[in-house]
């Protein structure tokens, strides 16, 4: 079932913070191979919206004319000139159609203003924490990158936006989706300090890094663990709280996301594909693919051409 999401643009949102919203959910359906999402925007009053560096945004219709599962809130900059009176009895209304309701970057101050926040815990863009806190005292207000409490979500920016749309996905449809999106999104040449998405820790982004590298000669657990700089215990127990799986599950996911690949943009046999992702047969290597995926690997490439 595609779950609609619907974006409530005003004049100066992020750019940066859109796309960091919405790619993730396009990129989800094309690996799926299924609409897992659908996405509109919208304005109070169905106008085009030009975003902070000028790009410009057909409206697909007024916020009133639609209800979803998620409504998202993105004013970004120049928010305090969209809290009006009318921008609040929009949002309230809208709380009735839609199943959550999110405030990104600064979208949690129409939330509030609306109140749609009063009794929740929320963030919102650090900068303006202190005054959002005082401004609100029936909210809240907790400095965490990104907040989920029931029916109501925050975020303090675009990457905190990318972050909070990975979870909602993996949520929705399971760590092995979150994981190649996270692998599908990350810089090839970042620096070794910057935590890779899909990691929280320092440690978990050594082991993933370590696990990465090593796809066609895997290593053992143990060694991953050496150069993660833990025991074996520690790395299981950072895996399990930040993946929610096993060490050897997340190493396999990896290993088959790179089979995935490989069957889908090389001409490679399916033997040599097993090969590269670390395992002694294409047999092997199809059970688990199957298992991982749902379809063959032989299957998946005449599915695409």
């Amino acid at each position: 079932m595609t779950e609609t999401i619907d974006l409530l643009l005003f004049d100066h949102f992020s750019g940066l913070c859109l796309a960091n919203t919405v790619e993730p959910l396009r990129a989800a359906n094309d690996l799926a191979r299924k609409r897992l999402y659908s996405w509109r925007f919208l304005t109070i009053d169905g106008e085009n919206v030009r975003s902070s560096s000028g790009m410009q945004v057909q409206a697909d219709g007024r916020l009133s004319d639609h209800r979803g599962d998620l409504l998202v809130a993105m004013p970004s900059y120049n928010y305090r000139t969209h809290a009006t009176p009318k921008t609040s009895r929009a949002l309230a209304a809208a709380s009735r159609r839609y199943g959550q309701m999110a405030g990104f970057d600064t979208g949690a101050w129409l939330l509030a203003q609306a109140g749609l926040l009063d009794g929740y815990s929320a963030t919102i863009h650090w900068e303006e924490l202190p005054r959002f806190e005082e401004h609100f005292p029936d909210v809240s207000t907790v400095r965490q990158r990104h907040v989920l409490d029931r029916d109501r979500l925050t975020c303090t920016g675009a990457l905190a936006a990318f972050d909070m749309v990975l979870d909602r996905i993996g949520s929705d449809h399971g760590a092995a989706l979150r994981l190649e999106l996270a692998m599908l999104f990350m810089a090839p040449g970042a620096a070794a300090s910057v935590l890779p998405p899909m990691a929280r820790s320092r440690i978990v982004a050594r082991a993933l890094s370590a696990m990465r590298g090593a796809i066609e000669d895997p290593h053992s657990i143990p060694e991953i663990a050496k150069i993660a700089g833990c025991t074996v215990k520690e790395l299981e127990q950072r895996i399990r709280t930040e993946l929610g799986e096993t060490p050897s599950t997340t190493y396999r996911r990896l290993r088959l996301i790179s089979a995935r690949k490989a069957v889908l943009e090389t001409d490679l046999s399916i033997a040599e594909v097993a090969v590269r992702a670390g395992y002694e047969n294409a047999s092997a290597m199809t059970r688990a693919f199957k298992s991982e995926f749902g379809v063959s690997p032989r299957a998946l490439r005449l599915e695409v051409r």
